[in-house]
Formats: structure tokens, sequence, C-alpha cells
């Protein structure tokens, strides 16, 4: 080897300097996977250090949370009367609602929970959002098997229809939780409030969606109108439904045909369709305001 070439090996002038921080988005996460699942691992342990009952509580909470709804929205208000097995139809919603809004809320927060790692290292930062999405989808497969079994005590007839169903409604979640909590998440480093405002709406949801009521409910009162324009506008109804006809529709001896929009599957497809150009906007969104997070993070 020769002296000329080994200087210019070492002639570093013409390189231009870029930041040790990612600047492909989404792609780096999936290309550095190891460090996806180190914080995902990091994640779960953090909620269950020192606690006692640990991953049981991902089975405590949504059971004790399906007793209060049932009791005030089924026996209470008599909500359930006329529908059959309308605590699996509850339930079902349930699942999407919880995976959706915590989806939102961890992700609304990730970048503060972790600032110390954003400040120290050089890391793709969306990969903060993104682990929260999947240890709400880890604790999101705990209900899943709770309804499961009720299905099975009930009589359960499962088809491949309702199992595609299902999984169209969870990448429905997965693509609008992630995109927010992308979005937010930088939004909440900015303006602190922002936290706050989000739980604020998402405390709304569960109220919005056909869990605690059944969709002819909003299709008899207002059919054809904006309200229910409005309604059916929200992925998480859709996704809700979507749940619904996998678990609950498979359960009852009655078609309940009129508990489903005639283009459900339609309407699905629309909201995956419009979940990947939203996660697309909040990648770009979230792109160009990352710059301000190290400084603003403290």
């Amino acid at each position: 080897m020769t002296t000329s070439s080994v200087a210019e090996r070492h002639d570093l002038e013409h390189v231009p300097l870029t930041s040790p921080a990612s600047t492909s988005g989404l792609l780096e996460v999936f290309r550095k996977r190891y460090l996806l699942r180190l914080m995902v691992r990091r994640e779960i342990q953090a909620r269950y250090a020192r606690s006692f009952f640990g991953l049981a509580w991902s089975y405590i909470n949504p059971t004790v949370r399906f007793f209060t709804f049932y009791f005030v929205f089924g026996i209470v208000l008599g909500r359930g009367g006329n529908l059959e097995n309308f605590a699996i139809h509850l339930f079902a919603g349930m699942v999407m609602v919880h995976y959706f809004t915590e989806t939102v809320t961890s992700g609304t927060r990730s970048l503060l929970s972790n600032k110390g790692v954003v400040q120290k290292m050089a890391m793709p930062r969306e990969l903060f959002p993104f682990a929260s999405m999947l240890v709400s989808l880890y604790h999101t497969l705990p209900q899943v098997l709770i309804l499961s079994t009720a299905c099975l005590v009930a009589g359960w007839h499962p088809d491949l229809v309702g199992f595609a169903a299902a999984g169209l409604g969870f990448l429905i979640m997965m693509l609008f939780g992630t995109s927010l909590g992308l979005m937010f998440s930088v939004f909440n480093v900015i303006m602190r409030d922002f936290g706050r405002i989000t739980q604020t709406f998402i405390n709304m949801i569960p109220f919005m969606v056909p869990m605690m009521y059944p969709y002819s409910l909003i299709e008899s009162k207002f059919g054809g109108g904006w309200v229910h324009t409005i309604v059916m506008a929200n992925p998480v109804a859709e996704a809700v439904l979507l749940m619904q006809r996998c678990f609950w529709w498979t359960t009852t001896e009655e078609s309940y045909a009129e508990s489903f929009p005639d283009d459900l599957w339609q309407r699905g497809a629309i909201m995956a369709a419009v979940g990947i150009v939203l996660l697309f906007v909040a990648q770009r969104v979230f792109s160009r305001l990352e710059g301000r997070v190290p400084e603003l993070i403290t």
C-alpha cells in the first residue's frame, strides 16, 4: 500500500458531517430490531417492577373494568336487555378501545418517559412510540384470551371471516394508534399540556363507539344524517364492529344483521388505507419536529 493511498483514505475533509441519529424514520426501527426488543422488554419489566401480582394485572384490570361497565350499562341501565350475549358484545369493544387508548396514551408520553435515553444516546427516536404500541399489544393479548374463553362458554362458532375481521380491526388500531402516538409524543415535548388534552379526548372514546349500545341504535336514531357520518368516521368504531363480528356475532343464535353496517368491510379497507397515509404524514411531522426534542425535553 502506497503512502499516497493511505493519505487519501484518511483525508476526511470531503466527507459531509452527518448526525449519528437516524434520518430514515420508521425504516430504521425495523433495521434496529434488537433495540426495539430491548425497549419493549424494558417497558414491560418497568411496568411490573416490585409488583407482587406482576403480569396478573393484565388480567385483573380488564376483568374489573368489564364487570363495572356490565353492571352499570347491562344491569342498572338495562342496555343489553334485548341483545343476546351483551357481555361479550361489550367486552369485544372494550378490548379494541383499551388497545387504542393505551397505545395513544403511552405513545404520547414515550419521549418524556425516556428523556434520559433520548438525551444520552443517538438512536432513532421513533423507537419509543413504536415500542409503546407493541407493549400495549402485549397487554391486550390477555384480554383476547379472556374474551375467547367467555365466547367458548357462550357457544362460540368461530369462522375464518370473523378472524379476518378481527385482524383487520387490530391493523386499523395499530396504524392509527402508532400514527397518533408518533405525532403526539413530539407535540407533548413542545407543549407539556398536550398530554392532558389528549387524555381528555381519550376519555370520551368509550362512549363514542357501539360497545355499550348496539350499532342499530345509532342507525335508527341518526341513520343517513351527519351525526351518523361523524360517529362512523371514527376508526375505533370500525375496529370495534370488526371485533364484534369475530367474537360476539358468532356466539348468537339470531343473525343481528342490523348490528353491523352493510359496508362494514369497505369501511374497514378504507380505514386501513387512511391509516397508512396517516402513518406517513405522522412520520413526516415527527421528522420535522424531532430536532427540537433534545433542547426541550429537559
